[in-house]
């Protein structure tokens, strides 16, 4: 059928939305689901995972090439999860991942300020200043977050299909909205959709295979041949190590072959600076 992504800032009544249109039609809802698995999969402690996926880029960047690794390994647990359907979707990221997949209904939710403020004291028993220095810091921190990684901002409205406001309206009216769409059939999968978030998933997945020996490679795949671009460090001028790690990708994925963008360049010589002058 469809996947429904909800992006929401904090006390925007997302969480509601996503877990009542879910119940209405039939749906998986997912969130912090899929966090889990990633920890899970990848061995990676669950706290290094939420300051990756929720921290702005200068706490991430204490880790070694933290952001590059964890979110490659979300992203790649994530698309294996979207790729079984019928799921309603609420958190970070799934927006970006899912741009290119015609099935995927890309919702924003919005409340009003004074709302959220309002929420915010009630749950977290604080003044209505320190609710909105909170709020304000977090709406702030996400932004930073998606501009560093995507170089898009959150409430870019190209982002999504549809934005829809808590407080205009109430949950309950915008789950009726997103249930009548759904079932219209517009977002339904079609076989080529559901073949494009699979290329997706593998695409993802050989990523995060390789993410630790080269963070910001790029990935592609024709015909069965991966292509590998964009390498750093031992991956870039070591032939032995790109000999096994296409043979892991190969074994692992199934692939019919793993080719180099980049050719491998010859270390320079060295040269003594002092062999051409002429000590008397």
């Amino acid at each position: 059928m469809a996947i429904i992504t909800i992006s929401r800032g904090s006390y925007s009544r997302g969480k509601d939305v996503a877990e009542a249109l879910a119940q209405r039609l039939g749906y998986e809802c997912v969130s912090r689901d899929i966090l889990l698995e990633t920890c899970e999969e990848f061995s990676i402690p669950e706290i290094k995972m939420v300051k990756a996926l929720h921290d702005a880029p200068s706490i991430l960047e204490r880790f070694s090439h933290g952001k590059e690794r964890y979110i490659s390994y979300f992203r790649a647990a994530f698309l294996n999860h979207m790729s079984k359907d019928n799921i309603v979707y609420h958190g970070l990221a799934g927006h970006f991942f899912l741009q290119d997949i015609s099935h995927v209904l890309k919702v924003r939710i919005i409340a009003g300020m004074e709302d959220r403020v309002k929420e915010e004291m009630k749950r977290e028993n604080c003044s209505e200043e320190e609710a909105r220095y909170i709020l304000k810091k977090d709406d702030a921190e996400r932004n930073r977050w998606s501009m560093a990684l995507y170089g898009k901002d959150t409430w870019d409205c190209n982002l999504y299909d549809m934005v829809l406001h808590i407080g205009t309206m109430t949950v309950d009216d915008v789950v009726d909205i997103l249930a009548a769409m759904v079932e219209k059939g517009r977002f339904n999968a079609t076989p080529e959709s559901l073949q494009r978030i699979q290329a997706n998933a593998l695409l993802a997945n050989i990523h995060a295979n390789i993410v630790n020996i080269a963070p910001r490679a790029t990935v592609d795949i024709e015909d069965g041949v991966v292509t590998l671009g964009h390498l750093s460090g031992s991956l870039k001028n070591d032939l032995d190590l790109r000999g096994k790690t296409a043979e892991r990708l190969i074994r692992t994925f199934g692939v019919k072959d793993v080719v180099f963008a980049e050719s491998i360049k010859a270390k320079k010589d060295y040269v003594n600076p002092f062999y051409n002058i002429d000590v008397k």
